[in-house]
């Protein structure tokens, strides 16, 4: 095995399956040697086991290729740590950390529990702090590295994942702000916001207009680790079938002032005439699939 990642060490959460197992099969296949990181969980975190992330292992040895298996839950630092340090124990170094570990719970935000809310911040959201903190202080002593988080479209919304959302659109200012405060020491930060069939994607209740496998995510997964990426950062792409799009990056819009402090009645005559608002798309979305449901049709993302 040898190609765009020969000599590099990577960890890859959630890597036992779905995106995370063609995310390690792909990283291996260009030669880097890959951890494998899964405790195997269910869609809503239930029953752990250790047996996917050591299948897929026993798949890149197959092959020809290095990787050994971690059974850690990426939501305590304890686990972050320990996923990070088994690369660099067993390989010298860690080149990259692919964040893909996560779980659902899906409710309206009016019927969710804590503990709902909990589970998915913790193994989202601080899944991809816990390994990105220990891994950057690894790659901030090399001066070189890669992290790449996996965000979602639902960052920008969402109507019975308020959990999911909150948590991709925390792993998106994460990586932003990984980006920046690594940049002058030569370590990159970017996210995926796949589309792909996973087990995950299998409950969206409508039609998507693009969908993808995961081996269509792999590749740009192998370009963001490889130095042929050294100089993107801050970035955040889908990637679904054969399409690549980049996201924008968050500015001001438009701009009002006021003489002195804005008053309520001042607000209310000014604002819609002057700065407005920003048409919010998933509304505009929500109206045509109650138009669908209303027509009897199963409407299309």
């Amino acid at each position: 095995m040898a190609g765009f990642l020969e000599g590099k060490a990577v960890v890859v959460t959630g890597g036992g399956g779905g995106i995370g197992k063609a995310c390690a099969l792909a990283c291996a296949s260009e030669g880097a040697s890959v951890v494998v990181a899964d405790i195997g969980v269910g869609l809503a975190g239930e029953d752990p086991r250790s047996e996917v992330a050591e299948a897929v292992v026993s798949e890149i040895e197959a092959l020809g290729g290095k990787a050994v298996a971690v059974a850690e839950s990426v939501a305590t630092m304890a686990g972050g740590e320990r996923i990070v340090s088994t690369c660099v124990e067993s390989f010298g170094r860690i080149d990259g950390v692919v964040a893909v570990a996560g779980i659902l719970r899906e409710r309206m935000l009016f019927n969710m529990a804590e503990d709902e809310w909990d589970a998915v911040i913790a193994t989202h959201l601080k899944g991809h702090f816990t390994v990105f903190r220990q891994a950057a202080s690894v790659m901030r002593e090399q001066r070189a590295g890669s992290l790449v988080g996996f965000t979602s479209g639902a960052f920008a919304g969402s109507v019975a994942q308020a959990n999911y959302s909150a948590a991709k659109g925390g792993i998106v200012s994460l990586v932003r702000s990984a980006a920046a405060g690594l940049y002058r020491y030569g370590v990159t930060a970017n996210a995926i916001a796949p589309v792909a069939r996973t087990r995950m994607s299998a409950n969206v209740p409508m039609d998507l207009a693009e969908m993808g496998d995961p081996e269509d995510v792999a590749p740009m997964v192998v370009f963001l680790l490889s130095e042929r990426a050294r100089h993107v950062t801050g970035q955040v792409y889908t990637v679904v079938g054969p399409k690549i799009a980049v996201w924008n990056q968050p500015v001001e819009v438009r701009a009002v002032y006021a003489e002195g402090r804005w008053s309520p009645e001042q607000i209310a005559e000014r604002l819609d005439a002057t700065v407005g608002q920003e048409r919010m798309g998933l509304i505009d979305k929500l109206e045509e699939y109650r138009r669908a449901a209303a027509s009897g049709a199963r409407p299309n993302a």
